[in-house]
């Protein structure tokens, strides 16, 4: 069903259901409890304490695996999601899964993520809503989490991913590595748990959340927050969610995770088909191109966790309470990789710079290039493929 606002720019797709057909009166693009599980598998871990001191009880992490685990328990390689990424980094999209694995050529037989050499894992993040604990699971009661689901941080996911570690019997991990906000998380890892990872890459990441970052999620979490449709963050049961606010959100990354010259490029002041913009109500070719990706994420993801993720990822500091950026990174042990863009405005490549000034542990940043801006560690695959190979295939300590 589309839903259309009075003003052509506020425009946005509601969710739709899950391919086996969910009963009605859900309105998110999460996962929901009894639905197929795809490729997904659970393990429940129990209460975790969070960093503000409160506890969430009846934690569970929804995981994916490639490859086998070896008799030594040493080969296995942990990937880290970004914001509204999931556990599904490799596969087709099917029953379970809306879409496909958004990293897909990194994993199989051959790959850089060699399948035949290494075990991977990937997680759903905490906050997440493709089957680890978030706002639309089930709480205690019985009853979606909603506005009770607490503020959690970057740290806490890797605590959930530390415990999810520890029931899969892996002492340390032979790399962790993600980008955006799976760059925070791997090197989140390194920093807390220096003996559990031999190897961390980050890419397109930064050792905190900067201004510029913070100040770009503001409007986002202002337009979910102040849909009429939001109900203060209890909506799942109402006709309708916060679908136009979840777009107007996703419209407003989109524009940080791509670059101007990128955008000049492909759209320059092109129309859309037949529409008329002069007058006539119609789209200019990437207004249509960023209603698209709001209408994209309205299907598969859910307004709460958007808030919370975000919410985590201005957390995002590993000096905090270790005596600055530079005191926390000398914990680092792992043979660190950090990767940039080159045309990453949002997470510019002084960013990574900084990481490596600050590590002892870290080479010459690696820089990407790419008109494609922030996503580009997601697009470019041959240069991110060639970064991860070469770094799986050198010999480090422990």
């Amino acid at each position: 069903m589309t839903v259309t606002s009075d003003h052509r720019r506020f425009r946005a797709v509601s969710p739709s259901t899950q391919p086996e057909v969910e009963s009605s009166g859900w309105s998110s693009g999460a996962w929901r409890e009894g639905s197929s599980p795809g490729s997904r598998q659970f393990v429940d871990i129990g209460s975790l304490r969070l960093e503000t001191g409160e506890s969430l009880p009846q934690v569970r992490v929804a995981y994916e695996t490639w490859g086998t685990l070896n008799a030594a328990r040493d080969n296995a390689i942990l990937v880290e999601h970004a914001l509204t990424g999931d556990s599904h980094v490799s596969g087709p999209a099917g029953v379970g899964h809306p879409t496909p694995g958004w990293w897909d050529g990194l994993i199989g037989p051959g790959r850089p993520l060699d399948s035949d050499r290494w075990f991977v894992v990937a997680s759903n993040v905490l906050g997440g809503c493709q089957g680890t604990t978030g706002p639309s699971s089930q709480a205690p009661d019985g009853r979606p989490w909603g506005s009770r689901f607490p503020f959690i941080t970057i740290r806490d996911q890797v605590a959930a991913e530390a415990a999810l570690t520890d029931h899969l019997g892996i002492s340390a991990w032979a790399a962790v590595l993600g980008g955006s906000m799976g760059g925070m998380r791997a090197l989140e890892w390194a920093v807390t748990y220096p003996d559990r990872v031999r190897r961390c890459i980050v890419l397109a990441g930064s050792a905190y959340a900067s201004a510029e970052q913070i100040a770009w999620c503001q409007p986002q979490l202002l337009a979910i927050r102040q849909d009429v449709s939001f109900f203060g963050g209890d909506y799942y049961h109402q006709p309708q969610g916060p679908e136009l606010g979840l777009g107007l959100a996703r419209r407003i990354a989109q524009v940080t995770y791509r670059s101007e010259p990128e955008l000049d490029s492909r759209f320059g002041r092109l129309v859309e088909g037949e529409e008329q913009p002069l007058g006539g109500g119609g789209r200019y070719a990437v207004e249509s191109y960023l209603d698209h990706h709001a209408g994209k994420l309205a299907n598969r993801f859910d307004a709460n966790s958007y808030v919370v993720l975000t919410e985590a990822m201005n957390s995002h500091d590993v000096g905090r309470g270790r005596g600055g950026i530079q005191p926390a990174l000398e914990r680092v042990t792992a043979d660190l990789v950090v990767v940039a863009v080159d045309s990453d405005r949002l997470y510019p490549p002084r960013l990574s710079h900084e990481i490596g000034q600050a590590s002892a542990s870290t080479e010459p940043v690696h820089v990407i290039s790419s008109d494609h801006g922030h996503d580009g560690f997601l697009i470019e695959i041959g240069q991110v493929g060639e970064i991860i190979r070469e770094t799986m295939n050198r010999n480090v300590g422990r």
